[in-house]
């Protein structure tokens, strides 16, 4: 009946975006089920450095992810704003690392806001997808590029009593740790400008 009513060439390829749409949705389905099912209890952790507001977790990894194509359907249907980077108590130890960094050395730079990911590696999957997307608040870099130490500015309610942050806290220690990169901390209120001019003599190879 369908013969008639299609020519032959058309009918197979009808049949054929039939069965293709059918392998797609059989292969698909259960992927997507679960992945909407966990986007569904997805929690979000507060960030005291930018007044409280909840930022998502980044899955565990590559294969818990939407495709490209719904990534871009979501970004489509959202509103987006610019916003600073470091706060303002961040920003003023920047900008002394900076000063006491390049008197020191100035083929080093530093970093801020850095994933760990981005310059730590692990032949351990699961052990690198959990330190992947935590940060560290700044990083003295050398001249070939190298992550030399990181430094946590520890401002006021970092370890409020019940919060998460000292557990991440000692993940990222630990890995940087084992990848031979130091770990320094700044408490806000305690490290004056002059404490934080000889950690840096201390750390920075000098020129």
């Amino acid at each position: 009946m369908l013969e008639k009513l299609i020519p032959t060439n058309n009918l197979a390829v009808l049949i054929g975006l039939l069965v293709a749409v059918i392998v797609v949705q059989v292969l698909t389905g259960p992927r997507r089920r679960t992945w909407k099912r966990r986007d569904g209890k997805r929690w979000t952790r507060g960030d005291n450095r930018k007044g409280g507001q909840g930022v998502p977790i980044r899955p565990a990894a590559e294969s818990d992810r939407p495709d490209a194509a719904e990534q871009l359907r979501r970004v489509m249907a959202a509103d987006f704003k610019s916003c600073p980077l470091l706060n303002k108590s961040e920003a003023a130890v920047f900008k002394e690392l900076e000063v006491a960094v390049k008197a020191r050395n100035p083929t080093w730079k530093v970093m801020a806001q850095v994933s760990l990911g981005e310059f730590l590696r692990s032949p351990d999957t699961s052990a690198f997808f959990s330190v992947n997307s935590k940060r560290v608040d700044f990083a003295l870099m050398d001249e070939a590029c190298r992550v030399r130490h990181a430094i946590e500015y520890q401002g006021s309610g970092h370890h409020l009593p019940g919060g998460a942050a000292a557990a991440r806290d000692a993940v990222k220690k630990e890995a940087l740790r084992k990848a031979g990169i130091g770990y320094h901390e700044v408490v806000a209120g305690h490290t004056t400008p002059a404490e934080l001019k000889r950690l840096v003599e201390k750390l920075v190879v000098g020129s």
